[in-house]
This record gives C-alpha cells, structure tokens and sequence, in this order.
C-alpha cells in the first residue's frame, strides 16, 4: 500500500512541476520591466486593505498561534519591505558589468522551486518567498504545513488571479492544496531549488533531499544588556519584540544576560513593561508546562501569557504580556536556557563582559546556532568584542530582536523570512536568504594583456626574512 501511494505522490508532484516549468520557460524572455512590474502587482494585491486583513484573521484562526495585530504587522514590514529591497534592482539579464576587469554578469532563473512553509509564519513567508521568486523569473511550488494549509490556499488564489490579470501564466505559482510529508519529501527530490523554513528535522530533510537547498537554522536569540544600557529602552524593546504576535519568531529573545550592577534595575525595567517574574516554586511548574518529555508542549506555542500562565497553573496579574525566569544553568539539564517559542524570557546576569561573551556562546551552542544575538549598550568596545567572538551570523544593537533580524526600517538589514544561520547552524549561508539566492549566473570574460605582478609587488619584504 505505501509503494502504491509512495508512486501516486511522487506522480502527483511531477505533475504540478511539469506545469511550473512550463509556466517558467513561458517567461524566459520577459524583461526586468515586465518581471518588476508583476512583482510589484503581486505585493500589492496581497497588502491591500480586503486581502491583508482576511489573510491575518485567516492566519490566526487557523494557526491558532500570535494574534492579528502581529500577523498583520508582520505582512505589511516583510512583503512591502521586501519589495522595497527590490525596486530597481537587476535580475534580468546582464546585471553587472566591470570595465576594469573586463567582466559581465548574467542572471538566469533557477527554474521551479519548492517552498515548504511553516504554520507559525503562514501569512509573511509564502507572500515574501512567490516575490523573490518571481524577481527571478522563476516558478514557485508552495507545500503548506497541514494547519495552516487554508492561509497558503488564500494567499495562492490572490496571486495566481493577478498573474492571470498581467497576462502571465498562473502556474508560476502553483500551492498544494492537501499537503502530506511524502508530498513535501517529493517536492524536495523533483524541483530544481528548495527553501525550507520550518524545524530542524525538516532543514535535515531538504538537505538530503538531493536538490540544493537553503535551510534555515534553530532559534534562540540571546541579547547582552551592559551598564551603559538605556534601560527603559532596552525593556521597552525587549518587551516589543518578544511579544510580537506571542514569539512566533525563531528570533524573539529567549534570553537575555544583564549586567549584575543594573540587573535588578533592568528587571524593574521590564516589570514596568508587563513582565511577571516567576518564583523558585512556579519556575518549576512552568518548566513542567513547557516541556514534555524533553520536547516543547505545543499547547504552549506562541500562546498570550494569560493561557501559559494557566496551563502551567500559575497566579499574574491580567495586565502581564510576558513571564520570566531567573536561570544560571545553561544545557540540557536547563530547559529555560533553550528556544522556548513562547512569551517567557529567560534572565541571566552578569559580572565583566568575557562572561557575557562566553555565556552568548555557551547558549547558542546548546541551541541556536549561528542564528543571531544582541545588545543593549553604547560602549563601542563591548559591541564589538560581542560581534568578534560570538558564533551567530547577524548581530542587533540596541533593536528588539525579532522586528531586526529579518529586516526593518529602521535598519539595513534586507528584509526575508529566511534566516541562513551558516555551517555554524549547518547552513549554506549565513546570509538573509533574498532574491539574490534564487539566481543562477553566468560570468562573461574577455581577454585583455596579460597584467603579471612582480615578486616584489606580490611578496613585498617576506622576501627579505
């Protein structure tokens, strides 16, 4: 029975490959204005009042994850600033050119690419990855996670009627309306590219899928708080991020370590901003409630503090928005010291600023590796000494973690929901995953006279030791 069905999937998703890569070589010959001008059309239909609004209310009642303002928040910054990093942008054609060195750069489409999207960001990441997509010219397949199969649907439907609207074919953006694992494990092996945002084992899959792949790292961002720290700023952003839609993001804060002379002002700090801080007793029945046999509870998952503070049976005030807990342990043996997707921050302290550093490392090396880190400081030495020797592959200053990591703005940081975490994270790239990535490119050369050093100018005075 399973062969029988392993075949029916496998045919399945050949069919629906078949009809991306007819649509894609369909509009081979596009121009960038033809390409930029569909782009544009597709963020638009998707963020205007009517669709973003049903899409949100659709995203949360499906997930049952975050809430609508989050949801919403997140369509609007990602998918518009995500077009905003590329306007006027090449990816048609002859893209670079450098006379000096006499070489040409040409973008060509990947071909179809397979997108596997997770149920705690359902309504940013299948907008953001059809318009790096499309940029390229490139078809792209969507498999949905099951829960949130009827947001990806909606969001399908809206982009494959603009497409019909600009006279481009609809199959550029084809969505899989009853997605399974094998369906996804299929999609992997026959497309010609993967983008795997999701959980670990599912990074694992695309990466031994055959196909080339960018995964995305765990989460477990941790964020430094020095004694040069605006204290009412940092709570206040700290609280912004790790709330936003109930720490759906794999970037939200999971811990932060502050400086043991303003620790229990930085903790008034975030009291102030609606933090309940547990005690010995109830730290024990949240971290019951959080973890089931070594694993998260998913009932805990991107959930207000009101029900985690109620599954984990614990009395906060009704104006909370966050819990947290004193920790010192780092490991296995800590759970509080891992990525917890959930409105609970874990706090450290401490003394001078190497164990800062080091316990930066020793907490992303537990999990969250590569991923990223931050910090609440203006000592310029502190910042860089933190951006020098941690492992992570973007690092904030003085930003919440959450609304920097992935682009905002108020930073330089591009706008994606893919986040490459490095070999660190066991990534192809620590880079945030664009456009840029969804391009193959031929260089051109041309012979010009040979131009050789001499040794003095190659070797200069090691010749002389």
């Amino acid at each position: 029975m399973s062969n029988s069905m392993n075949y029916n999937e496998s045919e399945f998703v050949a069919s629906l490959v078949k009809r991306a890569r007819k649509a894609q070589e369909s509009i081979e010959d596009y121009s960038q204005e033809q390409v930029d001008r569909l782009v544009t059309a597709i963020v638009w239909n998707i963020v205007k009042d009517g669709p973003a609004q049903e899409i949100s209310k659709l995203a949360v009642e499906e997930s049952r994850m975050g809430n609508y303002e989050g949801k919403y928040n997140k369509l609007m910054a990602k998918a518009k600033g995500a077009l905003r990093d590329m306007k006027g942008k090449k990816s048609v054609g002859v893209i670079e050119i450098d006379e000096e060195r006499k070489l040409m750069k040409i973008a060509k489409p990947v071909g179809v690419i397979g997108a596997l999207v997770p149920c705690t960001n359902p309504e940013a990441t299948p907008t953001v990855k059809i318009a790096h997509a499309i940029k390229g010219k490139n078809a792209i397949i969507l498999s949905p996670h099951p829960r949130t199969k009827k947001t990806n649907a909606l969001i399908v439907k809206i982009v494959r009627e603009t497409l019909k609207k600009y006279n481009a074919p609809e199959d550029l953006v084809i969505g899989i309306d009853e997605p399974t694992m094998e369906i996804s494990s299929q999609l992997m092996k026959q497309t010609d590219l993967v983008l795997a945002t999701g959980g670990t084992g599912l990074v694992k899959a695309a990466y031994s899928s055959g196909t080339p792949a960018y995964g995305v790292g765990a989460g477990n961002a941790v964020v430094v708080v020095d004694e040069t720290a605006d204290l009412k700023d940092a709570a206040s952003k700290i609280r912004a991020s790790k709330t936003f839609d109930f720490a759906t993001s794999c970037s939200a804060e999971n811990s932060i370590i502050v400086q043991s002379k303003v620790y229990d002002a930085m903790l008034d700090a975030l009291k102030a901003e609606g933090g309940y801080l547990v005690d010995e007793e109830e730290k024990k029945r949240l971290q019951t409630a959080l973890w089931i046999d070594g694993h998260l509870n998913p009932e805990i998952i991107a959930q207000s503090a009101q029900e985690i503070a109620r599954i984990a049976n614990i009395d906060i005030p009704e104006e909370t928005m966050f819990i947290m807990v004193e920790e010192e342990g780092i490991g296995k043996d800590y759970p509080f010291s891992g990525e917890k997707l959930s409105v609970v921050l874990t706090v450290y302290k401490y003394h001078d600023f190497q164990e800062a550093v080091d316990k930066v490392n020793e907490i992303t090396n537990y999990q969250g590796r590569g991923h990223s880190c931050g910090i609440h400081s203006f000592n310029e030495e502190n910042i860089m000494k933190l951006a020098l020797e941690t492992k992570v592959s973007r690092m904030n200053v003085n930003q919440g973690q959450a609304l920097a990591n992935t682009g905002n703005w108020f930073n330089g940081v591009p706008f994606t929901t893919s986040l490459g975490c490095g070999t660190w994270g066991g990534n192809i790239t620590s880079e945030n995953i664009t456009w840029k990535h969804m391009i193959n490119t031929t260089l051109v050369s041309r012979y010009f006279p040979p131009i050789i050093p001499t040794d003095e100018e190659l070797f200069g005075d090691i010749m002389n030791d």
